[in-house]
């Protein structure tokens, strides 16, 4: 269920009030930067490297010293 007008224009009010006027765009402004980078690294590839295969090792002989 979406908000009707009445309501979103009270959301709006209250938000003024709680942040003021002049803060309001700077908060816009930084979410915006956040959005736009959240979209350039998911439009990055970034696929983690194939895992390198390594030489198994030949067991090593356990000698006892006495």
């Amino acid at each position: 269920m979406m908000p009707g007008p009445w309501e979103l224009i009270l959301i709006l009010l209250i938000v003024v009030m709680i942040f003021g006027a002049k803060r309001i765009p700077e908060i816009m402004g930084g979410l915006g930067k956040g959005i736009k980078s959240f979209k350039r690294s998911m439009e990055t590839d970034d696929a983690p490297p194939p895992p390198q295969e390594q030489s198994p090792q030949p067991p090593q002989e356990k000698t006892e010293s006495k």
